[in-house]
């Protein structure tokens, strides 16, 4: 798991990338529940029991799709974006 930023609709943005395998998947890196960052210093996130844990409040997510499974957002999810691989 890592985090980079990147400009989303004239804005920058902080994404969570997730590689499993030959996929990837990225979520913004907001929580739902207070709109605060997921990691709790950049790029530095907690994971228990194959959960995203949320460093402020203690949500978990679960990695395929994003839903939060536990904590104060439960069954909101994280916000998805569309992410490809460059082979070049």
């Amino acid at each position: 798991m890592s985090e980079t930023e990147v400009e989303l609709d004239g804005e920058r943005q902080s994404l969570v990338l997730l590689r499993a395998g030959d996929s990837l998947r990225a979520w913004l890196n907001i929580c739902p529940h207070a709109g605060r960052r997921l990691d709790w210093a950049p790029g530095k996130f907690l994971v228990d029991q194959g959960r995203l844990v949320c460093a402020a409040h203690g949500a978990s997510f679960e990695l395929g799709a994003g839903v939060c499974v536990a904590g104060p957002c439960r069954g909101a999810s994280l916000t998805a974006v569309a992410v490809a691989v460059d082979a070049a």
